[in-house]
């Protein structure tokens, strides 16, 4: 799974929204990163713990040529999986059922629809002049048909 498709799957999370959701993702990995940048472990019960781990500078071997060469001291992020994670993919514990997407908030969306309707409502005059219009139609259709 790519970064697309993680965001695919959580767009129902958010009322369908792959904006929303790439967003979200962004905020989660920005945060993740910046703070083991600064050294801080980022622990995530039951998944596991981001820390930074400094390496040694080492001595190391060129496969191609077999010559011996010095390796720099160096910065490198590490994961390690929580137990629990551990044991979901060994198969030992089962996973439980899927987070269901939020409901999605069709009735504040019609709410705000009912109301410039209801200002339609009062400007009647308009829907007079259709009705007025309207019959114009029918009378020419009525013509069309006597020929």
């Amino acid at each position: 799974m790519n970064k697309t498709q993680f965001i695919a799957s959580l767009a129902p999370h958010f009322n369908g929204s792959k904006k929303e959701a790439a967003h979200a993702v962004d905020i989660v990995f920005d945060s993740i990163t910046r703070n083991i940048q600064k050294g801080e472990d980022v622990t995530i019960n039951d998944f596991g713990k981001f820390k930074k781990v400094d390496r040694k500078a080492r001595k190391g071997r060129n496969p191609f040529t077999g010559e011996t060469i010095q390796i720099k001291a160096s910065k490198k992020p590490r994961f390690l999986p929580a137990k629990a994670l551990k044991e979901i993919i060994a198969g030992d514990r089962k996973l439980g059922p899927a987070p269901k997407p939020a409901a999605p908030v069709a009735p504040k969306a019609a709410a705000k629809k009912a109301a410039p309707k209801k200002a339609a409502k009062k400007a009647a005059p308009k829907k007079k002049v259709a009705k007025k219009a309207a019959p114009k139609k029918k009378a020419a259709s009525k013509a069309k048909k006597r020929k």
